[in-house]
């Protein structure tokens, strides 16, 4: 029974990173759909989503029937039920990624963001592909050196998140309430994409490092 346990472990482990790995995808057509104004990409990034919500359902399903059919106590619980936390997060930020896609769509053939801020937008969305990456690679090597790095590259988000309201609020602005309306949802969905990227590092260095990884693969 035990192995029949860290087998479904390995299972959870390796859906996680492969749902990880489509948030990456997805991020990048996003971002670029965005700051090049191509609706051909945001209708790519869109659809990504719809593969990441049926990806979580079915790992829901898997761990929760995990619960229910091996009763896990102590650290394999921790690590199931950090299991369920983190696809929570992945499938936020796939829903993430979508609504950067949509304000691209929505604004086509025009580009969603003032000239001003374009740099400061393609600067943000470069960081969190930058972290999309990287926590998929967390995830599937548990170097805690990552996680570390993944929190760095959110201050870079955050800073930068602060600017966009700055730059909005500032008396030269010079954009119309669409303008200020899509810089300040669009910067919003930059910095939570990366922030729900932060909790997942947190949660695998909650289970120790090597903790995940080794139970599984003892």
């Amino acid at each position: 029974m035990r192995e029949v346990f860290q087998s479904e472990l390995a299972d959870v482990q390796s859906r996680l990173v492969e749902i990880s790995r489509l948030v990456a995808i997805s991020i990048d057509k996003a971002t670029r759909a965005f700051n090049e104004s191509d609706v051909s990409l945001a209708e790519e990034a869109i659809t990504e989503d719809e593969k990441i919500d049926e990806l979580t359902v079915e790992l829901d399903e898997l761990a929760i029937t995990i619960l229910a059919r091996q009763q896990p106590v102590a650290r394999d619980l921790r690590i199931v039920v950090s299991a369920l936390r983190i696809s929570a997060s992945l499938e936020r930020m796939g829903d993430l990624a979508t609504h950067i896609a949509q304000l691209a769509r929505y604004r086509f053939p025009d580009k969603v963001i003032p000239k001003g801020l374009r740099s400061t937008f393609a600067e943000m969305g470069a960081l969190d592909v930058v972290i999309a990456k990287m926590l998929t690679e967390l995830l599937t090597t548990e170097d805690m050196k990552l996680a570390e790095t993944i929190r760095n590259e959110d201050d870079k988000v955050d800073a930068l998140h602060l600017s966009v309201f700055e730059a909005v609020l500032s008396d030269s602005w010079k954009g119309l309430a669409a303008d200020t309306v899509d810089a300040t949802l669009a910067s919003r969905y930059h910095e939570r994409f990366a922030d729900h990227a932060v909790s997942i590092a947190k949660k695998v260095q909650y289970l120790g490092t090597g903790a995940w990884h080794e139970d599984i693969h003892a």
